[in-house]
């Protein structure tokens, strides 16, 4: 069986991009650098942060999720992967990035959950370490 549970990505956005994100519509990303937490509890677990990656490196062009869509953008790169085996802490994630002031991307990818979101930034690397730091390993 494969490993579950929650990831976070940290996402280095290189230039100010406007993006259309599904249903959400046309968002505008500026520079830097962004988290997003993830929960991967069901067929095939954390094997979807692999998705991620290849749809960042442009290996993979199935836009599913909020996330795709984002990943799959010029200048747009994984520069971080935080896993937390047999754990949903992805909420848990989403409030530590805002408990630590970082700017929440609005409802992107945060349809299942009472969260006002999944994506946070853009900040600095520093705030985001902080934010994962603070949710125990």
């Amino acid at each position: 069986m494969a490993d579950l549970g929650s990831y976070l990505l940290v996402i280095d956005c290189s230039h100010s991009t406007e993006i259309s994100v599904g249903a959400l519509g046309s968002i505008e990303f500026e520079v830097g650098y962004y988290a997003y937490a993830g929960s991967a509890f069901g067929p095939g677990g954390l094997a979807r942060v692999d998705r991620h990656r290849r749809i960042a490196t442009g290996e993979h062009d199935v836009r599913h999720w909020h996330i795709d869509y984002l990943l799959g953008a010029g200048g747009i790169s994984i520069a971080r992967v935080e896993t937390f085996p047999e754990r949903d802490v992805e909420c848990v994630l989403s409030s530590a990035l805002r408990n630590e002031g970082v700017d929440s991307v609005e409802s992107f990818g945060a349809s299942d959950c009472d969260c006002v979101s999944h994506l946070w930034g853009p900040t600095s690397r520093l705030r985001l370490r902080a934010a994962v730091d603070s949710v125990e390993k």
